[in-house]
């Protein structure tokens, strides 16, 4: 009877061993899947570029343009233009204007005049048509 207990309670130690190992089993499994879809989704977004003036200025540009609704999605062609927002933005970049006056290199002093002009043009526009 004595050699019985040895027998079960190493049946019971290599059954907890082996549950044991599974479990780790699944976590490295786990683990892996996590992995897999990370490189996934890193794949879907590509790094962002380096920060840089050209980039500020298109984004700002690209926000005023939204809110005159000059630009958009599918599903907001309806959406009427919001004047103070886009005003807002083309202020925004007059500001920066101001205040880099002097520190630019000659190509980012013409890229931002021309799209403060070419905004300022499009408010007006909008603007006399009580968009």
């Amino acid at each position: 009877m004595a050699e019985n207990d040895k027998e079960e309670k190493k049946i019971i130690v290599d059954e907890d061993w082996k549950a044991q190992a599974q479990k780790e089993k699944e976590i490295l499994k786990k683990e892996e899947e996590l992995e897999h879809k990370a490189e996934e989704k890193e794949q879907e977004h590509p790094p962002m570029p380096d920060a840089d003036f050209t980039g500020l200025i298109s984004m700002i540009a690209t926000q005023a343009y939204y809110a005159m609704g000059l630009i958009g999605t599918e599903q907001d062609k309806e959406r009427p233009p919001d004047l103070g927002v886009a005003k807002y933005n083309i202020d925004t970049l007059g500001v920066i204007e101001e205040k880099t006056k002097g520190n630019l290199t000659e190509d980012e002093a013409k890229l931002l005049e021309s799209t403060l002009h070419q905004l300022r043009m499009l408010f007006v526009q909008l603007s006399e048509r009580g968009g």
